[in-house]
């Protein structure tokens, strides 16, 4: 296994497996969530097949078993997140797995009795563990993968857990229903795999603590609220993690029914309702490993609003799917379930469902490990973790009431995925580089065929000018869709009154400029908005041409960027936009946007990257020299 981290990125997502740095710590968290969902699916199957207890009725078995498993989320996440930060997090770690096998040789125990109080006991224990664990699981990967690795590894993650997830609720569904021994195989499975689990982490690589000084406060109160602080002083970073809280509200709701929607709705046995959950581990799996894909290598969080439209779709459709749906007399085994028409169309609306649903979530958690910074990233982990516990927890107590309100399984699935687009189009006004960056996905994957070069030169961390040919109207989209990060740009104020593309740019704090001798105070307050861009660490973007060019060449570079390195000698990234003139948004034949068709779909443009100049080297005539050159070459 390669151990260097700072080598060439790997070729593939899938490479990382072959790495010391991220193999250890897959399989560790593989192996810990497997053993979670196999302990509680068994127990679930359990209650609602096996041992009928009468206060714990069937319906609402799972609703009580998950929300007993995230209580300590919501209990102990802000101190687990102070252990993260102060401690080694591999030694977090191995405390975590050698604490499994004790919780896990209690519930052997249980179910070896078949003692619902003793199972239910453990169910919040293997919470605690999880609790412990969560912080570091997130935390680990920004200190071991760069950014271009970053959103590969979360896909690698989140399709680890969830297929650990798949393969241990399968296997608990399938152990315990064994005749009469059932339960005593679960509880050797559980066992062996936290025995498992803590040899792998003995193999998990030295992660030193990101803030040793840190002193521990045992308050979880007080310290769950300095956390929620924390996070939100990064008001998209913030926003992020409500968006993720709101995604694992939406899965438990589905997640939670799976035995009883199996049963009730769909007539079927304990196999089916294993089924369900294959169909929706697997695309959440391949949801999640499209992200690095469909990325491109980057934190692309435009995926977001792709993955919430779908999440909606299809949770809806599933609803339509089911409606009316009438079980047969007695219980369907897996053969029988199958060979129903209909149930093809349920399980498509659960994998496609479960899939946006990987699209939505993965680039989330990269942007919020990519933008919290590294001392208290742990803890800012713990607070989405609380988030995600409150969540869960109100979506637990809906469904319950919904239920007791006389409303269907399938009809709770359709209030949940209206529920959802109400909520997503929500978060995304409130942050609106997620739309941003949907549209820049739209227009890079469907308007054009677009191809970056040299994107490895825009810095993924500190202040920055990008300077630009101005060849279109939708240069900055294109820019946007280009940059691992935000970009402010400076723009002729009269683009600002274009329908549609005005409103978009207001959206995205371009700021407006005109000629100096036309209107000196917004030439002003230009400029003072952009010093106070590079003041922030962001990246700046002037198109030093002034206007879109008219011919398709490459116009005299004014002096503005001088200007603004006056006062902030920041490096200077030349980028040279290729191929768009003549496209429906360039302003061939005269005007831009008066042939729909003029270059065809899906016509070929790119962006080419030149290395950062300093700002003692810059001069208008060396910048145009360089955009010329990369236009030509």
């Amino acid at each position: 296994m390669s151990d260097d981290p700072t080598s060439s990125h790997p070729p593939n997502q899938f490479a990382l497996l072959t790495q010391r740095r991220f193999a250890p710590f897959f399989w560790t968290q593989f192996l810990g969530a497997g053993n979670d969902n196999l302990f509680k699916f068994a127990f679930t199957v359990l209650v609602t097949y096996q041992l009928q207890v009468s206060w714990l009725p069937p319906a609402l078995a799972g609703l009580a078993i998950g929300a007993l498993f995230i209580l300590p989320f919501l209990l102990f996440s802000a101190t687990s997140g102070q252990l993260a930060d102060k401690f080694d997090k591999t030694r977090v770690i191995r405390f975590v797995k050698t604490l499994e096998i004790a919780i896990m040789g209690l519930a052997g125990l249980g179910f070896w009795t078949a003692s619902v109080p003793l199972l239910l006991a453990c169910v919040f224990l293997m919470g605690l563990h999880s609790t412990l664990f969560g912080p570091v699981k997130f935390s680990y990967l920004p200190q071991h993968l760069s950014e271009r690795e970053l959103t590969g590894g979360n896909g690698m993650v989140e399709m680890g857990t969830f297929v650990a997830i798949l393969l241990g609720q399968v296997a608990g569904g399938l152990l315990v229903a064994v005749p009469d021994v059932g339960r005593h195989y679960v509880a050797f499975a559980c066992l062996g795999v936290a025995l498992l689990g803590r040899a792998t982490a003995q193999l998990v690589p030295a992660s030193p603590p990101t803030d040793p000084a840190l002193v521990i406060n045992w308050n979880p109160v007080s310290e769950t609220w300095r956390n929620l602080k924390l996070a939100h002083g990064n008001l998209v970073v913030f926003r992020s993690l409500l968006g993720i809280s709101w995604m694992w509200f939406f899965g438990a709701v589905f997640l939670s029914m799976f035995p009883a929607f199996a049963k009730e709705v769909l007539g079927g046995d304990e196999q089916v309702a294993s089924l369900l959950l294959v169909v929706f581990s697997v695309g959440i799996g391949i949801g999640s490993l499209l992200c690095e894909m469909l990325s491109r290598r980057h934190v692309e969080i435009g995926l977001v609003p792709f993955g919430a439209i779908g999440m909606s779709v299809f949770a809806i459709d599933l609803y339509f799917a089911t409606r009316g749906h009438a079980p047969g007399v007695g219980i369907a085994g897996l053969g029988e379930f199958v060979r129903q028409p209909g149930h093809w169309r349920v399980m498509a609306d659960l994998a496609l469902l479960a899939l946006f649903a990987g699209l939505y979530s993965v680039p989330m958690y990269a942007l919020i490990q990519l933008r919290s910074p590294a001392s208290h990233r742990a803890r800012i982990i713990a607070a989405n973790n609380i988030l995600n516990a409150l969540f869960m927890i109100v979506s637990a107590v809906m469904a319950g009431a919904l239920l007791k309100a006389g409303l269907t399984i399938p009809q709770i699935f359709l209030v949940t995925g209206l529920l959802n687009a109400v909520v997503a189009a929500y978060i995304f006004l409130l942050v609106p580089e997620y739309l941003l960056r949907f549209i820049a996905l739209i227009a890079t994957r469907l308007v054009y065929r677009f191809r970056v070069q040299g994107d490895e030169h825009i810095p993924t961390t500190g202040a920055a000018v990008l300077v630009c040919n101005h060849v279109s109207f939708v240069d900055p989209i294109l820019l946007m869709a280009a940059s691992p990060r935000p970009i402010r740009f400076i723009m002729d104020h009269r683009i600002f009154a274009t329908p549609v593309l005005g409103w978009l740019f207001r959206l995205a704090k371009a700021i407006p400029v005109a000629p100096q001798k036309d209107d000196p105070a917004t030439y002003e307050r230009a400029f003072a908005e952009a010093r106070k861009v590079l003041d922030e660490g962001e990246l700046l973007c002037i198109f030093p041409e002034g206007a879109i060019t008219r011919d398709g060449t490459l116009q005299p570079f004014k002096g503005g960027v001088m200007k603004i390195l006056e006062t902030h000698p920041v490096p200077v990234v030349p980028l040279a936009l290729r191929d768009l003139w003549g496209s429906f948004f360039s302003r061939a034949s005269g005007a831009a946007m008066t042939q729909p068709f003029r270059r065809g779909l899906w016509s070929r443009v790119g962006l080419r990257a030149g290395a950062p100049l300093a700002a003692a080297e810059v001069t208008p005539d060396r910048l145009r020299e360089r955009v010329a050159a990369m236009l030509a070459a």
